[in-house]
């Protein structure tokens, strides 16, 4: 593998959001204000994607008190939380440019009908999961095993003792006791 590939594999996310233009989506961003950390939320709608491998990125538009506004994301920037999406739209082209002209109800894509609202992911790394290496006995001498059976036997005993009468709560019995007055 090529040294610049291989420093960019290095680099890759495991899982990446599925992003389709047209979808409305929430997108979680780590922000750093002196030494404090916090995760700010932009939500709008995807305009366009772009790139490939370590550079691509897409392009997110939303409208902030009557002032259209569009952030660039790289999509395997560690400053990217997670993606979440919250509708799926109906867009029939690859760059939503045109979305920049119009204004209100105009500017959003067509929700597409019966559209499930799933964060499905990319896999483009597999998580390698470490199995311990089993060290082997010397061949030898072959292990015998052995097995102890232990078995247990579970009797269970009911005694029958004699059950008194119930006598009523003292609560009960004061009540009696005011109604027979009465």
């Amino acid at each position: 593998m090529d040294i610049i590939k291989s420093i960019e594999h290095e680099q890759l996310k495991n899982k990446i959001p599925e992003l389709k233009v047209g979808n409305t989506v929430k997108v979680h961003v780590r922000i750093k204000e002196g030494n404090k950390e916090r995760i700010q939320v932009f939500e709008g709608i995807i305009i366009k994607v772009q790139g490939g491998g370590l550079n691509q990125t897409f392009t997110v538009r939303k409208t902030s008190y009557g002032v259209g506004v569009e952030k660039t994301f790289l999509v395997h920037s560690p400053l990217v939380e997670k993606v979440e999406l919250v509708r799926v739209g109906k867009a029939r082209r690859a760059k939503l440019y045109y979305l920049r002209d119009r204004v209100g109800k105009a500017a959003k894509t067509k929700e597409q009908i019966g559209a499930r609202i799933e964060d499905r992911e990319i896999v483009l790394k597999e998580d390698l999961v470490e199995e311990p290496a089993v060290e082997s006995a010397p061949e030898e001498a072959p292990a015998v095993e052995t097995e102890n059976v232990v078995k247990e036997e579970v009797v269970d005993t009911v005694k029958e003792e004699p059950v008194e009468e119930v006598k009523e709560a003292p609560a009960e019995e004061a009540k009696k006791e005011e109604k027979s007055a009465e």
